[in-house]
């Protein structure tokens, strides 16, 4: 009884503060949830082989409504570029499940490792590069450019994300003003968790190390208890980062990257 207590409270703070950086960052919250998650499993004895997957498999079920949510306040503020997304949906949408039967295959501590990894890259762009420099002022429409959205949905979908992560980068690479980057990704988010969400659910199906009240690799506890969470904070992420510069918005987001990629690596060694 301890052990579920102490996990439920771990899941409504992770859960509020998922939501903050999903309306701050565009992220969908994954970023938080899934290593605040990964401890709190580790805490009430989740086998470490499917420890990630579960944090990852129950991430991308709470993205799905903190993306709505985070997308809807930036879509008031016109910040979504719905245009891109009708472009590149149907290339995150085949990335995200190709990405999730990929992370089904391998043992946590690749997930953890996966995760580290990316999340150090990139934030220490953020940190070392004051400013973007822009490479074109536009997204290109050639068809190479494909690929791009397809490695956004099967990198996100992998770590638990919403996309944020690595669109929010691309984007404003591309020339897309960061403000809009970020209202963009939230809506891809939900675009990445719909289908990863579903094939974790086939992959973990009767599973025997699976925590009780299980949904394949998603915890229904960990649902219940970080989407509304997420739900009710994510507004104030998206208020908060409207009132914040582009390079205050970059750095936040490296120096959080970097100290989840600290914990991350040191859960994989």
């Amino acid at each position: 009884m301890t052990d579920l207590i102490l996990l439920s409270i771990a899941m409504l703070a992770s859960g509020c503060v998922a939501g903050v950086f999903a309306g701050l960052l565009g992220i969908g919250g994954g970023i938080v949830i899934v290593p605040v998650m990964e401890v709190a499993l580790s805490l009430v004895g989740v086998d470490p082989a499917i420890r990630m997957h579960v944090a990852v498999a129950t991430s991308l079920a709470v993205i799905i409504p903190t993306s709505i949510s985070s997308s809807r306040a930036h879509y008031k503020r016109n910040s979504v570029d719905v245009a891109l997304v009708r472009r590149w949906a149907v290339f995150v949408l085949i990335g995200a499940l190709a990405g999730t039967y990929a992370a089904a295959q391998v043992h946590s501590r690749v997930l953890a490792a996966i995760f580290a990894l990316f999340a150090f890259l990139i934030g220490l762009k953020l940190l070392v590069h004051r400013e973007d420099k822009p490479l074109t002022g536009s997204m290109p429409p050639r068809a190479w450019v494909n690929s791009i959205p397809l490695a956004i949905g099967f990198f996100s979908s992998m770590m638990g994300i919403g996309g944020g992560t690595f669109s929010v980068m691309v984007m404003t690479i591309f020339g897309k003003p960061i403000h809009q980057a970020v209202g963009t990704a939230a809506l891809i988010g939900l675009i990445i968790s719909l289908p990863g969400t579903a094939g974790f659910v086939v992959a973990g199906w009767n599973n025997p190390l699976l925590p009780p009240m299980s949904l394949g690799f998603v915890s229904l506890i960990g649902f219940a208890l970080i989407a509304p969470a997420t739900v009710i904070t994510a507004p104030l992420g998206a208020k908060i980062a409207h009132g914040l510069s582009r390079r205050h918005l970059n750095l936040v987001f490296g120096i959080f990257l970097l100290a989840t990629s600290v914990r991350m690596v040191s859960r994989a060694l």
